[in-house]
């Protein structure tokens, strides 16, 4: 087995873990449509919400011919020296000063550490405009000696990571007509970090726009920009051919269109999946400029690429970060892509929203943990998207799914369920013995991969109460149903002579229990830093319209020929877009906040939700994204780059790495015996042991950002009747804005069992704002996704 390293050692690689992961994570209903709305990469393409135990077909994109896949891995595999190297990535921490340009400083590197290779052919990537480090293709032992040479902060193996509207912002209390800041919305940079974009789209026209800001550094490359797209660069240095795309930022998989109207599209009227969802398309800031860093390809999205667009995006000028993409699990910071990106992102004034994954709806599923970045996961909206099916004895029976295909009376189909055999499993339909089975048929379904609608069958029929919450689209009719109405089905083919159904168009629903977070959705806890609460905030994540590629299949399905310029997909990496906008939002009216400041003003202004069956704090975070709020929190818990080097010196990161990454003299107090738990953070976490009492404090500062200089706040607090919270001092008094002021909330309890999250609230009132922190208290949960 390969080896990987941390700067503590050597260990074993998480790779053949990470891909087991993945099995589980993507479950079993296997459909490429599926990864659309994951986090592209790590958190990627469709959304990746099936049970559990179903059989994988796949492992990459329904788009990836065996034949381009064995290509890939030779690609990647390929021997020199006797010895197999892979790409790594060498992260050095931020810039430094060096007798060499940085470029030629690293070719030196790897040519004291090379056996019988090239350093430029080894090199793969030189990141050198906003921190130093480079890729580059290395044999195990090659690696080895460079994680043990000074200055280098960490050697890790490059993964492929994956991508985690009308309705929506209304939802959110977000008005077209809201109250705006135009000219500084213009202002605000977004930088997309995604599978690409589809420029003629009207969701990116630039009528009205003026020239691009003046800060602006980037580039078009490949691709005619305008006042609205000022920005488009690509990456991409694994992909041998183009066969499915073309060496440009145009994005050929839809996800990034996508992501990116949601978070600052233009106003579209009549937008609709053929008659779906029909209303007026926009994101929150429409003046908003885009910039675009396209990373995910139908691979993927490689941690060497990744970093890439991070380097470029921090030196062009970008106000916000938007990334949907993730690994499959949480990693050390310092050996993962996101988490370093965004840590020199954070240290140039720059917020990075990202998603939280498409792992639920196990705890310890969240993949984005990193407490410098904000993590969103998914949640429903107040409109549905049902279907029904009605069989020959004209019984209904309802169901969830995107089946935009029209209704025709009298087109009854056979419906068909496979009985299984000493080698199948009943109603498995992966494993078809003769495709002839199916051809012209509607198909009962327990499982099932993309191969399938390749067969001729007329229609699916899914079986699965996992994702009864989410409605999938397909190149056929399709409608995903319960258990219990699957069995009804069942004995309606077993007790019918010729067994026959209609699969009818989808329709809309109110649904009155919204918001409730997604199935699919990651949950918490952080499992790199406990007592840092992640995710952090909740968005729209289930069943969004946004503008899509013109080539990119409608069901993310390669046989599927229809073209649209709307679609309907659901994931993390549609509630990411969402907080992203109200982050440029709350950026349009104070556009000198820190990103921690941005970061807080958003969860302390959250909209509650509450725990149920479904949901709790370690799910939801702080609550539901609130952005008109956001824009005056009153006060604010803000945060730079000393406060998150010192969680990292809590956190056990010795001194001499901490100094590398951040580039200056940075220190660890040797007077400090604090905690993680001891950043100030707008939310609070405590990871306690079961069956035992505990105790701990939380200290935080808050600025006064309000409009008053002279304003009290007094301190509400609600508490679980298993916790003890008390906050000291109960009031705060300041007589300037930015004036700062300290307060301890110390907390206890009883024995609390295994799997138990236990909530409180406190709330800082001055009659006119409501400054809301959620704090959990919570056990290790046996659901861990390991």
């Amino acid at each position: 087995m390969a080896l990987q390293f941390a700067p503590s050692g050597w260990e074993e690689s998480e790779d053949l873990v990470d891909s087991k992961k993945k099995l589980r994570a993507d479950g079993g209903k296997i459909s490429a449509r599926q990864q659309q709305g994951n986090n592209f990469g790590d958190n990627s393409h469709v959304v990746e919400t099936h049970r559990i135990g179903r059989v994988m077909t796949s492992l990459l994109s329904h788009q990836i011919s065996l034949a381009f896949f064995v290509s890939f891995i030779l690609f990647f595999t390929s021997a020199s020296s006797n010895e197999e190297r892979k790409v790594y990535i060498v992260y050095m921490g931020a810039q430094h000063s060096s007798q060499y340009p940085t470029y030629e400083f690293h070719l030196n590197l790897l040519k004291k550490i090379l056996v019988n290779s090239s350093p430029s052919e080894s090199l793969v990537y030189s990141y050198q405009r906003s921190f130093s480090g480079f890729a580059a293709k290395l044999s195990i032992d090659e690696a080895k000696k460079l994680s043990e040479m000074e200055g280098i902060v960490s050697v890790f193996h490059s993964k492929t990571l994956k991508l985690h509207t009308t309705r929506s912002w209304d939802f959110l209390n977000f008005p077209q007509r809201v109250n705006k800041n135009p000219i500084l919305e213009s202002d605000v940079i977004i930088g997309m970090i995604d599978s690409g974009i589809w420029p003629e789209s009207k969701s990116f026209n630039d009528q009205g726009l003026r020239p691009p800001p003046r800060k602006w550094k980037g580039a078009c490359v490949n691709m005619t920009c305008n006042n609205k797209i000022i920005g488009a660069r690509y990456y991409n240095r694994f992909l041998g051919d183009y066969k499915l795309s073309e060496p440009s930022p145009r994005d050929f998989e839809g996800h990034g269109t996508h992501t990116a109207s949601t978070a600052a599209g233009r106003t579209v009227s009549h937008a609709n999946l053929y008659g779906l969802a029909k209303g007026m398309a926009r994101g929150a800031v429409p003046l908003a400029r885009l910039a675009i860093y396209k990373v995910c390809w139908s691979f993927g999205c490689t941690d060497p690429d990744i970093l890439a667009a991070f380097d470029d995006a921090i030196s062009d000028g970008v106000d916000i970060i938007s990334l949907s993409v993730g690994h499959s699990t949480a990693a050390d910071y310092f050996r993962d892509s996101i988490a370093i990106g965004s840590f020199h992102a954070m240290a140039n004034g720059i917020l990075t929203s990202t998603s939280a994954g498409n792992a639920g709806p196990y705890h310890g599923t969240v993949c984005n943990v990193a407490p410098w970045m904000l993590v969103a996961t998914a949640s429903s909206i107040d409109r549905h998207i049902i279907d029904k099916v009605v069989t020959g004895d004209h019984v209904s029976t309802l169901g969830v799914s995107v089946n935009t295909f029209a209704t025709k009376n009298r087109d009854d189909h056979p419906l068909f369920y496979l009985q299984g055999n000493a080698t199948t499993s009943p109603g498995d339909c992966t494993a078809l013995p003769d495709i002839n089975m199916v051809k012209g048929k509607i198909v009962l379904c327990k499982y099932f991969s993309d191969e399938i609608f390749s067969t001729g069958i007329k229609g699916l029929i899914s079986i699965d109460d996992s994702s009864l919450d989410v409605s999938y689209l397909y190149p056929v009719p399709f409608i995903t149903v319960s258990s219990l109405d699957g069995l009804k089905l069942l004995s309606y083919i077993n007790n019918t002579k010729n067994p026959v159904a209609n699969i009818h168009k989808s329709e809309e629903v109110f649904d009155s229990e919204a918001p409730l977070v997604a199935s699919f959705s990651s949950r918490g806890p952080n499992t790199i830093t406990p007592d840092i609460l992640k995710p952090d905030i909740s968005a729209p994540g289930i069943d969004i319209l946004a503008a899509w590629s013109r080539v990119a299949p409608v069901s993310g399905i390669i046989i599927d020929t229809r073209v649209v310029k709307y679609n309907i997909i659901s994931g993390t990496s549609m509630a990411c877009p969402h907080v992203t906008g109200a982050a440029a939002y709350v950026k349009s009216f104070h556009p000198n906040w820190s990103p921690a400041a941005i970061m807080s003003a958003l969860m302390t202004t959250a909209k509650p939700m509450y725990p149920s069956a479904r949901q709790d704090e370690l799910s939801y975070g702080a609550g539901q994204l609130n952005p008109v709020k956001a824009v005056h929190p009153g006060l604010v818990y803000d945060a730079g780059a000393s406060d998150y080097v010192q969680m990292l010196c809590n956190s056990g990161y010795n001194e001499t790495m901490i100094r590398i990454v951040t580039g200056d003299a940075s220190s660890c107090s040797a007077s400090s015996n604090g905690t993680a738990r001891d950043l100030n953070y707008p939310s609070m976490a405590l990871h306690v042991q079961s069956g035992k009492a505990f105790a701990a404090k939380f200290l935080r500062t808050v600025t006064n950002v309000g409009g008053a200089r002279r304003c009290r706040y007094k301190a509400e607090v609600w508490a679980h009747h298993r916790l003890n919270v008390v906050v000291n001092p109960r009031k705060l008094k300041f007589s300037e804005l930015k004036e700062k002021r300290q307060f301890t909330v110390s907390v206890s309890g009883g024995p609390l069992p295994g799997n138990s999250t236990v909530p409180a609230t406190v709330i800082w009132s001055d009659g006119k704002h409501q400054v809301r922190s959620v704090m959990v208290v919570y056990t290790d949960y046996t659901d861990f996704f390991s």
